[in-house]
């Protein structure tokens, strides 16, 4: 177990160096936690150094027994090792006896193996000093590895000299020699541990009991958690992700005809691994949120992301199925059964506005994402091809390919994977270094009669957009062809600017079935504005629209919309997010009164 708990230890910053490779397509928010954010750098870095702990070979050399100073000296040391032992039984039994919550020791016990976090769990004020490479202590540690081969968990197989320690780190290394000088004694071979050696274990474990005795009864106390963990676990294979979002929003106008209400949507996204690199999403959605009418003739201007995949009557759905699996080291394959949409596999490249329509990001759809990316969706597959991140900024860094059908399941004439609604992805993503990202994004669709521009798979409902620039053919199919770029960049931790435009090229068969449709935006976001997990974000642009489309509409005016949010991260968990979006001319009708939306959305992630 010590060999265990010392390997944590010491690959766990590399481990968190492999998460920082991760999304080298996109400049990811550092608190989305969603779990459709696809990560575009498909190199198994963590998984080799997970791999990667050395094996220390097994000493087969058969000698004498110990000699009679050797056993004078060991006992001593074994009885030194039995008082903190007798100390951690009681520190166990005494955790034991009172009740806590299963929960909190978890987070406890996870947040030590964090390297930021390690320091604040220490209870004794000794502890916070370093143990330098030039103390005795040190060195004599060094010495002992290096003849005993009794720390391996270093994903090289060497032993670090060459940087200080704290006394609690330094304490794992010595627990982990000490095992290994017992596991030779009990092999009949201890004339490989020689007197001096016994007698610096022994000095070394008389200065740093208090430190072994911490350790020792929190392995212990770890080991109990999780037999208990283990006793009661859902699933060896499968985690819960679950979202639950609670909103109270109304819109103003000086023809309003909506009511204030307060509506929720929550999603139980239930992912299971098979191999440790697949990820297989399973999730389950209710929901009651009905969209506001703000006078856009059908539209989806100013529509809220917790608007996305309801009934209305919180119907226990479906709505989402998909799984993520690599291909070698540079390639990832995303297969959708149901649910898909092209945020799963594409970098939207809009980072702290993209939460893929779950609670933490934006308030609206098109706030959150190029709307290019909402054309089409449903059930189908794609891949994402990456290069590394060390290439130039006129070589893209990854390749994203896609295919989705939103009719695949129906088996009837006019429908199913090819014959039905569709919509193939085609995307290039520049990256320089971790501070500039670029996306350039083409989408062909196919859309049957009655059908719209922007579903997201939903065939005839808009999720983003005016009327004018959804509604398609009635009485034939129509094709689109649409060309996005996404853009972000941001020059400190605290300030981040993106922005997209997009142009859609829409053929019909019938008389005014020809259109072209326009969308761009800018936005700027302050990511830990007043306290680390915070966003203040504010986005202007234009929903897409049409111009000249339907004579009986005064469409001169561009819809334009504005919107302001700050998300207030009360705890790792729980945040709260008021907002506000205008919309002017909705429907493109300047005779039509801008519509002013309010909004106050809570998010519980558990």
């Amino acid at each position: 177990m010590s060999n265990i708990l010392w390997k944590s230890l010491v690959v766990s910053p590399a481990v968190l160096g492999a998460a920082l490779l991760v999304s080298t397509t996109a400049i990811a928010a550092p608190n989305s936690a969603t779990p459709e954010v696809v990560k575009a750098d498909l190199s198994t870095n963590q998984q080799q150094q997970n791999n990667s702990a050395s094996v220390v070979p097994t000493q087969t050399t058969v000698v004498p027994t110990q000699t009679t100073e050797q056993s004078d000296i060991l006992a001593q040391v074994q009885q030194q090792t039995q008082i903190p032992q007798l100390a951690q039984v009681q520190q166990v039994q005494q955790v034991q006896q009172t009740e806590v919550n299963v929960l909190d020791q978890v987070n406890q016990y996870g947040s030590e193996g964090k390297v930021a976090n390690s320091q604040s769990q220490v209870t004794s004020v000794s502890q916070f000093s370093d143990v330098q490479p030039t103390d005795w202590a040190f060195q004599a540690l060094q010495s002992l590895v290096e003849r005993y081969g009794c720390i391996a968990g270093y994903p090289n197989g060497t032993y670090r000299g060459n940087r200080p320690m704290t006394r609690y780190e330094f304490a794992a290394g010595l627990n982990a020699c000490l095992d290994r000088v017992n596991e030779l004694i009990a092999t009949a071979t201890a004339d490989l541990v020689t007197k001096e050696d016994l007698a610096t274990l022994q000095r070394l474990q008389e200065e740093f009991s208090a430190e072994l005795a911490t350790l020792r009864g929190r392995v212990d106390a770890l080991e109990a958690r999780t037999a208990e963990l283990e006793a009661n676990q859902f699933s060896t294979t499968t985690k819960l992700v679950g979202e639950a979002i609670f909103a109270l929003t109304d819109s103003f106008g000086d023809n309003d005809n909506n009511n204030t209400v307060f509506q929720d949507r929550v999603r139980l996204d239930l992912q299971t691994s098979f191999t440790g690199r697949d990820i297989l999403h399973t999730r389950l959605a209710a929901g009651n949120a009905q969209r506001l009418d703000i006078g856009g003739n059908g539209g989806a201007e100013g529509l809220q992301t917790f608007n996305i995949g309801n009934t209305g009557n919180n119907d226990v759905d479906i709505d989402w199925l998909a799984y993520y699996f690599p291909v070698g080291d540079n390639a990832r394959v995303y297969v959708a059964a149901t649910g898909g949409i092209w945020s799963d596999v594409a970098a939207t490249v809009n980072p702290y506005f993209e939460d893929y329509d779950g609670g933490n990001g934006a308030l609206s759809t098109f706030a959150s994402e190029n709307p290019i990316f909402r054309i089409g969706g449903g059930a189908g597959a794609a891949v994402n091809f990456g290069f590394g991140n060390k290439r130039t900024f006129l070589l893209p860094t990854s390749v994203t390919v896609g295919y989705l059908g939103s009719e695949a399941s129906n088996p009837t004439d006019g429908s199913g994977i090819f014959d039905g609604n569709y919509a193939a992805l085609g995307q290039l993503n520049f990256n320089l270094g971790d501070r500039l990202a670029l996306a350039a994004t083409y989408v062909h669709g196919y859309h049957g009669a009655g059908s719209s521009l922007f579903d997201a798979g939903s065939v005839n409902s808009s999720v983003v957009g005016t009327s004018q620039a959804n509604t398609l053919s009635t009485t034939d199919g129509s094709s689109s062809n649409s060309y996005g770029l996404s853009a972000a960049f941001r020059p400190s931790d605290r300030f981040s600017v993106s922005g997209f435009v997009s142009y859609h090229d829409v053929s019909g068969n019938g008389s005014g079935d020809d259109f072209e449709a326009w969308s761009y935006a800018l936005g700027v976001a302050f990511p830990d504005l007043g306290k680390k997990g915070n966003v203040l974000g504010i986005l202007a642009g234009a929903e897409p629209y049409s111009r000249n489309r339907f004579a009986n509409v005064d469409d001169g005016d561009v819809p334009y919309h504005f919107e302001g949010f700050y998300k207030y991260q009360v705890s790792d968990n729980i945040s709260i997010t008021p907002g506000v979006i205008w919309v002017t001319s909705p429907g493109q009708d300047s005779n039509n009164d801008d519509a002013i939306i309010g909004t106050l959305r809570t998010t519980f992630t558990f």
